[in-house]
């Protein structure tokens, strides 16, 4: 596994070794001890997964507090834009974000740690979006950015008529009226 640094602290890439033959492909996609020492101690407690169709938008959530979550996401199935803002008020980057794609070729994954916004957009027909999380779910301090502030200024690659969100992401709030870390 390849543990790339973004620009933004504490966010990583992670290229896995593909072994491809005949028959197929093999890799690593999780590797606990590698992980800690190239990236974060992080403990993750659980594996969600999602699919969704495109245009779906999912994001920017995060949870308050001691509720905060780091995930590692990744994609099975399809493509996504996937992306992280910075809402650590004493980080340099902060109000920042940083997007990557991620597909079901190029088995990248990013590690979103703690205090962070995050979101994805499909850019497929459908796509099958795979994430492990290091804390609970805690629907009373969850909280989401608008997908569209202008301030973080995300250039969405898809029509914004396309976009789908559920009701929760539409009720998002700017960064400047976000509870942050």
């Amino acid at each position: 596994m390849q543990y790339i640094k973004t620009e933004i602290e504490g966010l990583y890439v992670l290229e896995p070794r593909v072994f491809k033959d005949a028959r197929g492909y093999f890799l690593e996609t999780w590797n606990e001890k590698d992980f800690n020492a190239h990236v974060s101690d992080t403990h993750f407690i659980q594996d969600n997964e999602s699919k969704s169709s495109y245009g779906v938008l999912r994001g920017l959530h995060y949870q308050k507090g001691g509720f905060s979550q780091a995930k590692l996401v990744r994609v099975i199935q399809g493509r996504v834009l996937d992306v992280a803002v910075d809402l650590r008020k004493d980080s340099s980057t902060f109000g920042r974000h940083f997007a990557i794609e991620l597909s079901d070729e190029n088995k990248r994954q990013l590690f979103v740690p703690r205090g962070f916004a995050h979101g994805f957009l499909v850019l497929s027909e459908t796509a099958v979006f795979a994430y492990k999380v290091d804390n609970v779910y805690a629907p009373e301090h969850e909280a989401s950015i608008a997908w569209n502030d202008p301030t973080i200024n995300i250039q969405w690659p898809i029509d914004i008529n396309d976009i789908s969100l559920s009701e929760k992401d539409k009720r998002g709030v700017e960064l400047n009226e976000a509870e942050v870390f």
